[in-house]
């Protein structure tokens, strides 16, 4: 017999890091990316986590964060270090693993979304454009 599914409100988007997932996300980033014992303090990892969920969401530049975020460059290099760590696919992991202790993820219906980046210096030319109308110049 099939077993019926729970009807759930949909959550918010999530533009700021909420406290329950940073419980799970701090230890992680502190496991694979400890502070160096040398050299100039970190800028705190909440703010910049903050930082990379908002730049996902919105698909902007990274030098176009707001300002409330910590600086571009900063959160650029945290973004690499983490994903050269495995900081991202190690906090995917748990999250699915917590979501399935919540009955899972409802495979029947996903959305997805994307974000077109622009291309450096032209991007690769394969053919020539043609002309949209006569030049008049």
């Amino acid at each position: 017999m099939a077993r019926a599914k729970k009807q759930r409100e949909p959550l918010p988007p999530i533009w700021r890091v909420p406290d329950e997932l940073w419980a799970i996300a701090e230890p992680i980033i502190a496991e694979l990316d400890p502070p160096n014992r040398v050299g100039p303090k970190r800028v705190p990892a909440r703010p910049i986590l903050d930082a990379i969920i908002y730049r996902g969401r919105t698909g902007c530049q990274w030098n176009r964060l707001p300002q409330e975020y910590p600086d571009d460059s900063t959160v650029h290099r945290a973004f690499q270090r983490w994903k050269r760590l495995g900081v991202f696919e190690r906090l995917w992991a748990v999250l699915i693993e917590r979501c399935e202790d919540l009955d899972g993820v409802d495979w029947e219906w996903q959305a997805v979304d994307g974000a077109m980046g622009k291309a450096r210096k032209g991007g690769a030319m394969w053919d020539r454009t043609r002309p949209t109308a006569r030049r008049v110049a």
